[in-house]
């Protein structure tokens, strides 16, 4: 298991390593992994996302304070971090450079949210459903497409 300082390191370090395949450059400019600190902005999930989600249970004339906000998006953002660098340490370890939902739903398991597991992997599993059949739709579309401009030229030919 990660603690959060760690995972904060693992994803820096994890996004170098990301940056320099990239670049291919091997100059001595380049940051060393100690020194390199995301933004805020980078680190945290947009506040406007946090007030949307939050406003949802609240009543129309309920207000939620600037601190609760905040605490709530600092405590969001780490929770993700903290899930991602145990996933991507499994990829790291299989070494794959993409974290895929299989990745998360171990880092789920292995860090004690056992209850989050079965409705993640139903949901994975119905997302993969979905994007495969709109995958074949695409597919058989196209080649609709090609079938019936394939016709007009023959007609025309014709």
């Amino acid at each position: 298991m990660s603690s959060s300082g760690d995972s904060q390191q693992l994803i820096n370090e994890f996004m170098l390593r990301e940056d320099e395949d990239l670049s291919g450059d091997d100059s001595d400019n380049k940051q060393s992994g100690s020194s390199f600190m995301l933004r805020e902005q980078d680190r945290f999930l947009p506040i406007c996302n946090i007030i949307k989600i939050m406003k949802v249970p609240v009543p129309e004339n309920g207000k939620i304070a600037k601190d609760a906000r905040e605490c709530i998006q600092e405590c969001v953002s780490e929770f993700i971090s903290f899930i991602t660098s145990e996933a991507i340490e499994r990829s790291i370890a299989e070494n794959r450079k993409t974290v895929n939902g299989d990745d998360l739903l171990y880092a789920f398991a292995n860090l004690g949210f056992d209850n989050y597991v079965t409705p993640l992997s139903e949901y994975l599993h119905k997302f993969r459903e979905s994007t495969k059949s709109d995958r074949n739709l695409y597919h058989n579309e196209t080649i609709l497409q090609d079938d019936s401009s394939s016709e007009i030229r023959n007609n025309k030919i014709l």
